[in-house]
């Protein structure tokens, strides 16, 4: 077992949620991987005031991939299934358009590797640390009735967008062991989002944020910090119809150099990711989004394969 560091209503309404709902979703994967690896197009594309949505989703996760690259582990090789259950608002903050996100995520994995050039294995399976995302459009997204929802559909317009999201360390945690489903620390990042519009149907979305961690006062018997991590995040959408929509997406993170105890770890991450995304709606109160996603340029872990399903359901 790899344990410790000593052995170390109505047509248009339902139309306006399809084209907005299907945007939001994604397996809250964040305890799991690296945080500043997400790859979650149309973050920014607003939806109507009032909407409210509770997701399911599904995550497949292979390859180089452990809760924090920062783990002294060596030859690295996951298979993590993960699920989240999450609750989506959109609210009205002072007639702009915001949304409210709360998502607890449950894990099952198994993860081997090399902890001082001796073999071991990990198997791991409970809940993850619960996160809650707010986010709000500055310029471009007021609040909107379905009515007006539809006409920004048409004519799109820029959307300058910003948000914060909070990772609570609520997730299993055991202090003798080196690999964890919960990362036993606080996790904050904050964004800044923008949509361009090419055309009526192609939207180029851009984001630059960073992750700031809280301590692990508990890392096998020693204090492990770790600097913030800077990400940029590049969407290119191609809108089908209304909730219909598939992107490609791209993105680069640095930073991340960990130390535990008084040792500076050589664990910069400086990566980057590309994948492919696609949305669906259907029944007008239900939508699908499938994303695959694969490392393209790997420094410090994160050299995996993931594979999202989730699963939207309009409550209003």
């Amino acid at each position: 077992m790899i344990q410790c560091a000593r052995h170390i209503p109505g047509k248009r309404r339902a139309t306006a949620f399809c084209c907005a709902a299907a945007t939001l979703l994604y397996v809250a994967s964040a305890n799991v991987a690296a945080l500043a690896q997400d790859l979650t197009p149309r973050t920014y594309w607003p939806a109507p005031k009032g909407t409210r949505l509770l997701i399911f989703g599904y995550a497949y996760q292979t390859g180089d991939i452990v809760t924090d690259p920062s783990i002294p582990l060596t030859g690295v090789d996951s298979k993590i299934d993960s699920a989240v259950i999450a609750y989506q608002q959109t609210l009205n903050f002072f007639g702009r358009t915001g949304n409210f996100q709360l998502e607890v995520p449950y894990v099952d994995g198994t993860t081997t590797g090399l902890v001082s050039n001796e073999p071991g294995r990990r198997d791991v399976a409970g809940f993850g640390d619960i996160a809650a995302t707010v986010t709000i459009n500055l310029i471009g997204a007021p609040s909107m009735s379905p009515v007006e929802f539809q006409e920004l559909r048409q004519s799109p317009r820029p959307i300058l967008g910003t948000s914060i999201k909070i990772v609570a360390p609520t997730g299993e945690y055991e202090k003798d062991k080196l690999i964890n489903i919960g990362t036993n620390r606080w996790a904050v990042r904050f964004r800044l989002g923008y949509i361009r519009p090419l055309t009526a149907r192609w939207l180029l979305e851009m984001s630059a944020g960073a992750w700031f961690f809280g301590d692990n006062e508990e890392f096998l018997g020693m204090t492990r910090k770790q600097d913030p991590i800077a990400a940029l995040n590049f969407h290119l959408v191609r809108r089908f119809k209304p909730g219909l929509w598939g992107s490609l997406d791209f993105n680069y993170y640095l930073g991340g150099h960990s130390t535990v105890g008084d040792v500076r770890r050589a664990d910069l991450q400086r990566n980057s990711r590309i994948g492919l995304s696609f949305a669906y709606p259907f029944n007008r109160k239900h939508a699908i989004k499938l994303g695959i996603s694969e490392g393209v340029v790997t420094e410090s872990g994160g050299d995996f394969r993931s594979i999202n399903l989730n699963y939207v359901y309009r409550i209003r």
